[in-house]
């Protein structure tokens, strides 16, 4: 265990380690003012000069902080920030001042984040069967035939907060319960830790304690042979014990093809649920309702502004906000529609311009290998056209953000598992097919 008396020095080396994944423009901006002013085994808590800095922290660098306390420290801690009291305040007024600016940390043993809740979840088409399923599950864990309980979606729409959100709701109703959260990034190092300290023993007995595991980024394990195996045993053990498992991923456990059938095949003995993007009305109940938990005064055309621009993740969405607040209180700038939409401009970059639809990319595949387009729809079965349907298939999966599900329906209403196979069938050729690999090369030129 590296964290014993010398959290100074690591602190020092944790910021060094910062220093160089950023620009030095953004280091002295923010962090020069950040410093430690506790750490212990679970959490490190910083210290920073208002809340505009830490929402900023927080949206833009908190997988390169998490990094680097990971690589200094040899462990994942929790985060918690501290607003820089004044020293004309009276300790009453620093007290009411820290809590309105800064949510509460990270409950420890669970390693929930209990600004996620039911009650701040913004309910929309796209999340409603999720947000019940979610909610069923949280009132009677382990009691519902939603087990496990599965959640996917693009990344960005609200999937960490529902899932946390039942854990939160557990800690309150059913305070006894143990409950974890760990993302599957966190749960494969605990494992390889585990692994170099020879207690791999002691890891598993750890989490067969637990009542409700609630595991994130469940697309991560793919690959990871020795997490997959570690996983399927815990898995096992505590759904034969009863204990709810709730678990989220950026698609389809089917379309998981690097996962082991055994795990894909647990999973779907539960209940597995999407969420779609939310519509525009649901976005901007979203921003405004993070404007009123922030006591935040945004005006509505600056609101649905945002809110019409950035369609697709939640999480971007939010982050934008973020900075039309760190730039108008740095700048001391009133919240305009100018000013956001260059905060936008800034987000979005090139990103909106380079958005490619499936329907450009059948367009482009049917003039490059001389097959109308409606044949890649249709049913035809010839050799030519069910090479360029394929073809066009993989560019799809390969150039957009379109789950497998969403591509076989643009193809004549087709199920994921054509999908799957036609990506297949083109990798496969790809390597040995010098001709092919040369048109797709061709074709995604002409595409972008």
């Amino acid at each position: 265990m590296k964290i014993a008396n010398n959290n100074n020095k690591l602190w020092s080396d944790c910021l060094l380690n910062i220093q160089k994944n950023i620009s030095e423009q953004a280091f002295q901006t923010w962090f020069d003012s950040l410093s430690m002013i506790s750490c212990d085994e679970q959490q490190i808590t910083l210290q920073v000069p208002n809340r505009f800095h830490y929402e900023w922290l927080e949206s833009k660098y908190s997988e390169i902080i998490n990094a680097a306390i990971f690589t200094t420290f040899g462990q994942h801690l929790s985060v918690n920030y501290s607003v820089l009291v004044k020293k004309d305040e009276t300790v009453e007024e620093n007290i009411e001042k820290i809590e309105k600016l800064i949510p509460k940390s990270f409950h420890r043993a669970s390693q929930l984040n209990n600004r996620y809740t039911f009650s701040n979840f913004i309910e929309g088409k796209g999340n409603q069967f999720a947000k019940a399923a979610a909610t069923s599950v949280a009132d009677g864990p382990g009691q519902t035939p939603f087990n496990p309980l599965v959640i996917y979606s693009n990344p960005g729409l609200g999937k960490t907060h529902l899932i946390q959100a039942i854990g939160n709701h557990l800690l309150k109703s059913q305070p006894s319960l143990r409950v974890v959260y760990v993302t599957s990034e966190k749960f494969m190092l605990d494992f390889i830790h585990s692994i170099q300290n020879n207690n791999s023993t002691k890891f598993a007995q750890s989490y067969r304690k637990i009542d409700v595991l609630i595991l994130d980024d469940v697309q991560f394990f793919q690959s990871k042979e020795q997490t997959q195996e570690q996983f399927f045993h815990l898995f096992n053990d505590l759904f034969q014990k009863g204990k709810q498992i709730v678990l989220t991923t950026d698609r389809h456990p089917n379309e998981l093809t690097h996962l082991k059938d055994r795990l894909v095949s647990r999973f779907q003995s539960g209940l597995i649920v999407d969420i779609q993007p939310p519509d525009l009305e649901t976005r901007i109940a979203i921003l405004m309702k993070k404007a009123e938990n922030d006591k935040l005064d945004i005006p509505y055309d600056v609101t649905e502004l945002m809110a019409s621009a950035i369609k697709d993740d939640i999480r971007m969405m939010e982050g934008a906000m973020v900075k039309l607040l760190a730039l108008s209180s740095l700048t001391k700038q009133d919240i305009t529609k100018t000013l956001a939409k260059r905060v936008i401009q800034d987000v979005l970059g090139d990103l909106a311009l380079k958005k490619i639809s499936m329907k450009h990319i059948c367009r482009v595949v049917s003039h490059e290998m001389n097959i109308s387009e409606s044949k890649l729809y249709g049913k035809g079965r010839t050799a030519d056209v069910v090479g360029a349907r394929h073809v066009a298939m993989f560019l799809c999966r390969e150039l957009t953000q379109n789950s497998l599900i969403h591509i076989g329906n643009h193809f004549g209403k087709r199920d994921h598992a054509t999908v799957i196979h036609a990506c297949k069938a083109v990798e496969g050729r790809i390597s040995q097919d010098l001709h092919l690999n040369k048109l797709i090369d061709n074709i995604k030129i002409q595409i972008q």
